[in-house]
């Protein structure tokens, strides 16, 4: 009893610790910094009125898709991107990725008076990942610019966004500037997995420290990535994260950990939003199993740990907390209602955390409490993703299975 116990009021005070002490890991209002006297997607402006650059002050920017037998989900997303309004020079280059579905004769044919590049990607050399290598591939072909923004082909842009960007970027002198897409939750499945993967995402890396300089703690959102070209070419450019197979967090820890310290920033938003379905469980599943093990280091340590510790902090608050209202209703002693206390305490702060990213998906604060199901779900995926690894199938994604990298880690 006392060892349970004291599981219980720990993991209640490690909830009191994430809530007040975690960089505000499960609040969803940080979003793009104002630039300099430009608009923002959603109406608002710089708090000081700084002039915009004029037309000819504007930075060079060009937006990088890679993309994989995308014909089907590219009419819906593409053209977001070309129809940008942005004040200077904006170019736009899809790399073809192998693909064996047309995508790069969709694409062609989705360009129209709009400048779009469509390059044929070649296979990635020893050593690279796919997706890093059409990335290198896409820069490459961009010329001579000042930022590049990357981006997936499932991700559709509100109008306005890389003036926005941009202009966060220029204001804060900042190397990086991402932002989390919003990611499809229409189907059942979706509804309740997909507000979990954002929220583990935050817990891990809180977006708050990622924009503090003096804090090690570097990230980045793949479907909206920008990045200065000078200081990505002065880190070692792409070569620089090769073998990464979550490419947009080695990116960032590239550029704020490498010896241009620069500063990066990620926040949230609702003017960039992922349209890929992924309707069913299994799909959802695969989209978390693929680099759950890859984010561990491939470490059976620490996989252990992770999901040891996943049980602690979600699983044995509502457990505990169960368990001690069954002994009491069964007549057990005053322990169990320290039991239960502790777990009901815990229970209620994860619940509460959980809100605020519902809320971002407009969906309902009921769904909170259901949290620790949704986290041993989580860790079931992780624990498949080790599996997977071992049975030579890690990072499986479209056809290309990729090899274990340990230096981009």
């Amino acid at each position: 009893m006392a060892v349970l116990l004291a599981c219980c009021v720990l993991a209640a005070l490690a909830w009191v610790y994430l809530l007040a002490g975690h960089g505000g890991f499960w609040l969803t209002g940080g979003r793009l910094p104002a630039g300099p006297g430009a608009a923002h997607p959603d109406g608002t402006k710089s708090p000081a009125p700084v002039p915009a650059p004029g037309p000819a002050g504007w930075p060079r920017v060009s937006a990088v898709v890679p993309a994989r037998d995308e014909a089907a989900i590219l009419p819906e997303t593409l053209p977001t991107l070309l129809a940008q309004d942005y004040p200077g020079e904006f170019t736009v280059v899809l790399v073809d990725d192998a693909s064996t579905d047309g995508t790069g004769a969709v694409a062609a044919g989705l360009a129209g008076a709009y400048p779009l590049r469509v390059l044929a990607g070649g296979p990635p050399p020893p050593g690279w990942a796919g997706k890093v290598w059409a990335m290198a591939q896409g820069a490459e072909a961009a010329g001579e610019c000042d930022y590049l923004l990357f981006t997936d082909a499932d991700i559709a842009f509100s109008a306005g966004t890389v003036a926005a960007l941009t202009a966060a970027a220029l204001s804060g002198d900042r190397a990086l500037v991402s932002q989390m897409a919003l990611l499809r939750a229409e189907t059942g499945w979706e509804r309740w997995v997909v507000p979990a993967f954002v929220y583990f995402f935050a817990q891990l890396y809180p977006f708050r420290r990622v924009a503090r300089p003096r804090s090690r703690v570097a990230a980045a959102a793949g479907g909206c990535l920008l990045v200065r070209r000078e200081v990505l070419a002065a880190a070692g450019g792409l070569a620089g994260i090769a073998g990464a197979r979550i490419d947009d967090v080695a990116l960032a820890r590239l550029l704020k950990r490498g010896p241009a310290r620069a500063r990066c920033w990620l926040g949230w938003t609702t003017q960039v939003r992922s349209v890929r379905p992924y309707p069913r469980l299994a799909d959802l599943w695969d989209m978390v199993a693929r680099s759950a093990y890859t984010q561990l280091r491939y470490s059976p340590v620490l996989l252990a740990g992770t999901v040891a510790g996943l049980a602690w902090l979600y699983l044995l608050p509502p457990a505990a907390a169960l368990a001690g209202l069954a002994a009491l209703a069964a007549g057990g002693g005053q322990g169990w209602g320290w039991v239960l206390g502790a777990g009901l305490a815990g229970w209620a702060a994860m619940t509460v955390s959980f809100l605020p990213v519902l809320r971002l998906y407009r969906l309902s604060p009921l769904r909170a409490p259901a949290l620790p199901l949704i986290a041993a779900l989580y860790v079931a995926m992780t624990v498949d993703s080790a599996r997977r690894h071992r049975a030579g199938r890690g990072g499986e994604w479209k056809g290309r299975t990729v090899a274990a990298d340990h230096r981009s880690r």
